[in-house]
């Protein structure tokens, strides 16, 4: 376990850096492999599916196992990881709950926000597709929500609160450096720019919760967040004829 009082504070241009340059390759892969995708016969998610099976995990995992190995002389997370410290069973229920609850309120009350941003601001980025309105073949559909189930609910979202929560958090300069972590994050998602404010102040109860308990509350939320996507998308599956 990593004390965060115990981490060198990275700079702000560092910060700055190490949250967006992932988000810049995933949007770079997506943008580049949604056409021929869709070409294919698959939703645009999938697209960014593939962007976290290719490009978030071997970037995000592999920099933390190389930081590692720079620390141990072994590619580990042991001495890179914070915010591991253990807590009572029941303070997960509540916390998690607390902070789903939280974290749902603020997507929907922001999300008048996200609509006004595409239409005025965004509005020549493409949307992403769920593929959920009877334009794609179940066969497709059953490929694209298996793989997020995969990758877009379990792995993506534990590789991304250990690189995140585990190693950025615990690294950002400043007093403002959860308010400047949340915002860096909310750009990190190049790909829904438009939703960009609204990840800033929604994902705010996920990292205060991480900072005053610890790690796993903020990956079970980001998993359970994702989690209800495909759930929809096999609810939808299964009503197809």
């Amino acid at each position: 376990m990593t004390d965060p009082q115990q981490n060198e504070p990275h700079t702000m241009a560092q910060s700055i850096w190490l949250h967006l340059f992932p988000g810049i390759l995933i949007g770079g892969f997506y943008f580049l492999v949604r056409q021929p995708v869709q070409e294919f016969g698959y939703p645009s998610i999938f697209a960014l599916m593939l962007a976290l099976v290719f490009v978030l995990v071997p970037v995000e995992l592999g920099f933390l196992l190389n930081k590692g190995k720079q620390k141990t002389g072994r590619y580990t997370l042991e001495g890179i990881i914070s915010y591991r410290g253990s807590i009572p069973w029941w303070q997960y229920i509540v916390w998690v709950l607390i902070v789903l609850v939280m974290i749902g309120v603020l997507f929907t009350v922001l999300k008048p926000l996200d609509h006004i941003l595409l239409e005025k601001l965004y509005f020549w980025v493409p949307t992403l597709e769920s593929g959920l309105d009877g334009n794609f073949s179940k066969t497709a559909l059953l490929v694209t929500y298996i793989t997020m189930l995969v990758f877009g609910v379990i792995v993506g979202p534990l590789v991304e609160e250990l690189y995140f929560r585990g190693y950025l958090l615990a690294r950002m300069p400043g007093n403002y450096g959860v308010l400047m972590h949340s915002f860096l994050f909310g750009l990190y998602h190049v790909w829904t720019p438009w939703m960009f404010l609204t990840r800033t102040v929604a994902i705010l109860p996920l990292v205060y919760a991480v900072k005053k308990k610890n790690i796993y509350i903020g990956i079970l939320v980001h998993v359970l967040v994702n989690l209800m996507d495909a759930v929809a998308g096999f609810a939808f599956i299964a009503s197809m004829a």
